[in-house]
């Protein structure tokens, strides 16, 4: 799948997160976390399975947490991914 255009998905509100996506010549993950300490490997490893299993080998993903459990991250990437590929 391809990021064509800028989409987000997702909330600021505790235990979520806002995901943004856009177009990009390399695959870029930033991470901004209420957690970041404690589980910043945790999430870029669930944010690059959710984009390996999309076949998502370039953008710039900005995740902005604020505790979302895994599931909830691999939902609002994928959403977000989802969102930047339509036309």
């Amino acid at each position: 799948m391809t990021i064509r255009h800028k989409a987000t998905a997702g909330t600021m509100q505790s235990s979520d997160a806002m995901i943004t996506v856009e177009p990009s010549d390399s695959l870029e993950i930033l991470i901004e976390s209420t957690v970041r300490k404690q589980f910043e490997p945790l999430i870029r490893e669930q944010v690059e399975a959710t984009l390996a299993r999309l076949g998502v080998t370039t953008g710039r993903i900005h995740i902005s947490d604020r505790g979302a459990l895994d599931y909830a991250l691999s939902a609002r990437v994928e959403t977000a991914i989802q969102r930047a590929h339509q036309e």
